[in-house]
């Protein structure tokens, strides 16, 4: 079992612009907070966002860099991933693979991608 999962971002405060409106919407609730950090929570697990310390900003994140490429999530429906998609860009993310919606994963796979702020990769994926 995941206990947690601690994400270090270039500004905090447009992260969880993007992050509190996704986590929220899908059931998780604020867990801890502190001038440099918030963290959620969702059953026994949790995910943790910390400003990046101002000498450690360069070089920025890629996902195909060695290291964490994406997270990925439940989502309900197709209807939940559609109303997300509605949204994404309001908080700060950008959608990915837009042409191939829902079906960027497969002809068997629905889901919903996009980055958010530091280009971290999400996916939300509904059960067909």
């Amino acid at each position: 079992m995941l206990h947690h999962v601690e994400l270090y971002v270039s500004d905090l405060n447009k992260s969880l612009t993007a992050w509190d409106w996704l986590l929220t919407e899908l059931g998780y609730t604020v867990y801890q907070q502190w001038d440099e950090g918030r963290s959620y929570r969702f059953g026994d697990t949790y995910l943790v966002f910390v400003q990046t310390e101002a000498n450690h900003l360069e070089p920025p994140y890629h996902r195909k860099r060695t290291g964490l490429n994406h997270l990925a999530f439940h989502a309900e429906s197709i209807e939940q991933l559609i109303g997300f998609r509605e949204n994404l860009t309001q908080h700060g993310f950008t959608e990915l693979y837009a042409d191939r919606f829902p079906y960027a994963g497969g002809p068997n796979y629905i889901a919903l991608y996009f980055e958010d702020p530091d280009r971290m990769k999400v996916e939300l994926v509904a059960t067909m």
